[in-house]
């Protein structure tokens, strides 16, 4: 089977300390997956590294079908390849409307005279209207972003990246602040969002992670501790001394 994104023997240091120690991971085609571990596990490190914001001091990283290096791209390289990211703390524009954010977001030639003379087609119109339908926001599109709840946001955020088109979505403890109602349709979210791209889940909450009943890859010290269903994982002894045992 081969791999949307494989990652091999990377490391990396900062002022000594080993934030990543010969990590190797890999992710499929249209497969949802969690990440787990401990503060300073190197989730964050991880994605970084993936998105291009840190190089990595030995390893590779390689993407698609022609397994393209991505350590040879830069940030904005690797977002057109098809990676986007969402942070923890949305970043969308609240005095601009839920249809606003999504249209500034869509693949367009970003030219200073083609922005000039841009006006909406109706294909534009159908697409951000399908991703507002999608994430939740159809009846919320009209709506300044800073209106909508904290879950909202966080799916106006996912809505933006989608807009992108990307192969692949890295996803920052979504479940955060979140009503119990909104956990539930973002469960249901990344599930069908899996269907069509691949989405990396980094979250703490394991009753979220339940719920996404996807595989999961457990970090520690920079290094896989353990992968595998949350119910083999959880049995593992490692797993469960420095993680789930605390």
């Amino acid at each position: 089977m081969s791999m949307l994104l494989e990652v091999n023997g990377i490391s990396v240091s900062f002022d000594g300390f080993k934030a990543i120690n010969d990590l190797s991971f890999s992710i499929g085609y249209n497969e949802l997956r969690a990440i787990i571990g401990p503060n300073g596990a190197g989730k964050t490190t991880f994605m970084d590294i993936v998105t291009g914001k840190t190089k990595p001091d030995n390893g590779t990283v390689l993407w698609g079908e022609k397994n393209l290096s991505l350590l040879r791209l830069n940030e904005a390289q690797i977002v057109e390849t098809g990676i986007s990211r969402k942070f923890q703390k949305p970043t969308l524009i609240e005095t601009q409307t839920v249809f606003a954010n999504l249209l500034l977001s869509l693949r367009k030639s970003r030219t200073p005279l083609s922005t000039l003379f841009y006006t909406i087609s109706k294909k534009d119109e159908e697409v951000i209207n399908e991703i507002a339908s999608e994430v939740n926001l159809i009846k919320n599109v009209h709506m300044l972003a800073g209106q909508l709840s904290h879950g909202q946001k966080q799916w106006l955020e996912i809505g933006m990246l989608l807009a992108q088109k990307p192969n692949l979505l890295l996803i920052d403890e979504p479940a955060a602040g979140m009503t119990a109602p909104e956990r539930q349709k973002t469960v249901s979210l990344l599930k069908n969002l899996s269907k069509n791209q691949s989405v990396i889940v980094v979250e703490h909450d394991m009753e979220f992670i339940k719920s996404l009943d996807c595989r999961v890859t457990v970090l520690h010290d920079g290094t896989v501790l353990a992968e595998g269903s949350l119910e083999h994982v959880s049995k593992n002894n490692k797993v469960i001394d420095v993680y789930l045992g605390r």
